[in-house]
């Protein structure tokens, strides 16, 4: 029986699950499984199911708040590698580090994934939040999700249009108790070293070429590099700007209706000549920037008198200074949702993935 094949798995028992995040934080788990292949992960979250035991699935611990109560349940750690490239199709191990992955993509020549560098956790992490930046979101080259149905008790192979991706959204989001990401296949580009067009200004305007130009991959990869390091988003054990998941709150998107209160709102806060920032996010919707709105709310870098604060290099990071409990890092975050409603009339949505607590 499946629910029998646990001898190889590293098992650890009230483990401590804070050196496991990127924020630092969270208490202990009863029972800690580290999984190398994907017999293992199988076989553990069929004991958990069969058993009924609550399971935390933990990949590079780069989206999770975890409450200081920690986990009363099995945490699953993914540790499975692989990378196999054939021509232009890429499929990744669950537990490969990303940021190596996209490293070992543009020192292959293809295109894709080069502006997604720099982003920490695992592979198997990248289709649950669709994860972008500058200008790339992984559903644009994502071609297969291999996953764990616990519903069915099955291995099953979802089609990039079944995983129901949108904004940093997914169905494995939508049903987290459902799947258990495998691996991911992606279909990159060929482009003869170069990177896919340009499509984030920041990018664009920092290497020097118009929007939508393509340059040599490698160097698209080290200026988003540059970009990211330069807002606390590179991993960086010395800097408590990186203890954090990155941006802490999703971009709002606004129908015609929420959009026009949204703009009656800035102006009569900040003058009518302030024009918020304003990106088509289709269907009549705009989606705004939750770091602006956040700075325009009074909350500015570095804010805070405590152990969690703003990070001192980017409005969107909420950061773990060193001796914060995660309820001093929920209280920050609910105390900037609460003056960015205030201000603006839009609530902001947590981007990471909360155990055990909640805003």
């Amino acid at each position: 029986m499946a629910d029998r094949t646990l001898v190889p798995v590293q098992e650890l028992h009230d483990a401590p699950l804070a050196p496991l995040t990127t924020f630092r934080l969270g208490g202990t788990a009863d029972r800690l499984l580290t999984a190398t292949t994907d017999a293992e992960v199988i076989a553990a979250v069929h004991e958990a199911d069969t058993s009924g035991t609550p399971l935390l699935v933990v990949g590079g611990g780069s989206n999770l708040v975890i409450g200081d109560k920690g986990f009363a349940g099995t945490a699953l750690r993914i540790a499975t590698r692989g990378f196999e490239l054939s021509g232009t199709t890429l499929e990744l191990a669950a537990g490969e580090v990303w940021t190596d992955a996209v490293a070992r993509t543009v020192e292959a020549g293809l295109a894709g994934i080069e502006c997604l560098a720099g982003i920490p956790g695992s592979a198997g992490a990248t289709p649950i939040q669709n994860v972008g930046a500058y200008g790339q979101e992984v559903s644009s080259v994502i071609t297969g999700v291999v996953a764990y149905d616990r519903r069915a008790r099955e291995t099953v192979t979802l089609t990039n249009e079944e995983c129901a991706f949108s904004y940093r959204h997914s169905r494995f989001k939508a049903e987290p108790e459902r799947f258990v990401v495998l691996r991911v296949r992606f279909g990159l580009e060929d482009a003869g070293g170069m990177s896919a067009p340009l499509r984030y200004a920041e990018t664009a305007r920092a290497m020097g070429v118009e929007q939508g130009a393509r340059v040599p991959a490698a160097d698209a990869r080290a200026t988003v590099l540059k970009l990211r390091a330069g807002k606390g988003m590179v991993l960086d054990p010395e800097d408590h700007d990186t203890w954090s998941a990155g941006s802490f709150f999703t971009n709002p998107v606004l129908d015609e209706a929420e959009y026009a209160a949204f703009l009656s709102r800035a102006a009569e806060r900040l003058g009518a000549g302030v024009t918020p920032p304003a990106f088509p996010a289709g269907d009549g919707r705009t989606k705004t920037s939750a770091a602006w709105l956040i700075d325009k709310a009074g909350f500015t870098k570095g804010y805070g008198t405590g152990p969690a604060r703003i990070s001192t290099k980017h409005t969107l990071a909420l950061t773990n200074r060193g001796g914060a409990s995660t309820e001093d890092l929920l209280a920050l975050a609910r105390e900037v949702v609460a003056g960015v409603h205030a201000a603006f009339g839009v609530t902001l949505v947590n981007e990471p993935v909360t155990v055990g607590v909640s805003l």
